[in-house]
């Protein structure tokens, strides 16, 4: 489950002489970028993919001016919530919790609890009464700062959301914080927990897992992308369905009908991109032509 559980987006208007003038985004020669230009099947004017990471060492997140432009160019931003929104935000503390009053203490056996609160106590400096009832998948938040080599962590998404505010964009989701909670409640807490004690026990190898993704991601090689996300230690096999599939299918669905009258950029974090299942995938199959930019 790892990596991608963490689980993370004023319209402008051209005349037509001013799109005329405006010089094409440059394609990529190959596939290996996060960001994709989404035209044809009628669109008027194209959409745009990008693939996030939701968080990262603040030095290492750098735009290229082709995906700041990409971003002029659409009249919406939009990602996986509406970051922007701060009820989204509070109501996002209030559905971290577990259902039907569940305690971590409940999921676990007396040694296990024990090895549990002495880590978030000792290593993460937060008491276990703070997070008694949270859902283990969201304490596995907790565990990326002790992996990241650095002290200033931001997300993809927090900085590009700067850089559409800049542009005066409308940032909108594409789902609640509801769904997000909902998705995280369809997995069983029991086994929510076992995983993350599990992230304990192996930090080491966690954290080698992490870096190697985050190595990938900043290559940009999306054929790694899909083979990382698709190996046993992170996790996916089970639920890929409930995490990535499903919930990428119900974006095709809107965004057929977004993209009709609005262009849009879409920031969404790259698993949701690749493979068989993913938004390239998917909205090539509905008969868009999908085409990788240059993003460097």
């Amino acid at each position: 489950m790892k990596l991608i559980k963490i689980l993370t987006l004023l319209t402008v208007f051209y005349s037509c002489n001013a799109q005329t003038k405006q010089p094409k985004l440059i394609l990529n020669k190959n596939d290996n970028t996060l960001l994709w230009e989404v035209s044809g099947k009628g669109l008027k004017q194209p959409s745009y993919l990008f693939g996030t990471f939701h968080l990262m060492c603040k030095n290492d997140i750098h735009f290229s001016t082709q995906l700041k432009t990409a971003v002029s160019r659409a009249d919406k931003v939009y990602m996986e919530m509406d970051m922007d929104d701060p009820a989204t935000m509070l109501g996002g503390l209030l559905l971290m919790n577990m259902k039907d009053g569940k305690t971590l203490k409940q999921l676990y056996t007396a040694d296990e609890y024990k090895k549990i609160e002495s880590f978030f106590t000792d290593s993460l400096h937060t008491p276990i009464s703070f997070i008694q009832r949270m859902k283990p998948f969201f304490l596995e938040a907790l565990l990326y700062p002790k992996m990241m080599p650095c002290k200033t962590i931001s997300g993809v998404e927090e900085e590009l959301m700067k850089v559409a505010k800049l542009e005066k964009k409308e940032i909108k989701g594409l789902e609640t914080m509801e769904f997000q909670a909902a998705v995280f409640d369809s997995i069983p807490y029991e086994e929510q927990a076992k995983e993350l004690l599990k992230s304990i026990d192996s930090m080491a190898s966690y954290k080698k897992n992490f870096d190697t993704m985050m190595n990938v991601y900043k290559s940009q090689q999306v054929a790694e992308i899909e083979k990382l996300f698709n190996k046993s230690e992170f996790g996916m096999e089970d639920h890929q369905d409930i995490l990535l599939n499903d919930r990428n299918k119900n974006w095709v669905v809107q965004l057929k009908t977004i993209m009709k009258t609005t262009r849009v950029f879409v920031a969404v974090g790259a698993g949701h991109l690749v493979g068989k299942e993913g938004l390239i995938a998917l909205l090539r199959k509905e008969g868009y032509t999908v085409k990788p930019l240059l993003n460097q």
